[in-house]
């Protein structure tokens, strides 16, 4: 598959860079709080018919690459 999208006329490559950060950098993406974010994460995108390329959550940090 392209990573390009394609219509009749037009071309076109775009995605978003997502880091999502806890307040003060605290450590708490571990164990069923990671699993319900990526789960809320990954809901959400399906709701509103984004395609998630990569989904990292970290102790600190969520990477998401949309």
């Amino acid at each position: 598959m392209s990573r390009f999208k394609k219509l009749s006329q037009t071309i076109w490559h775009c995605q978003y860079h997502i880091v999502f950060v806890p307040k003060y950098r605290f450590k708490i993406l571990i164990g069923e709080v990671a699993k319900e974010t990526e789960r809320c994460i990954r809901a959400f995108a399906e709701q509103q018919g984004a395609e998630i390329i990569e989904l990292s959550i970290q102790i600190d940090h969520v990477h998401l690459l949309v």
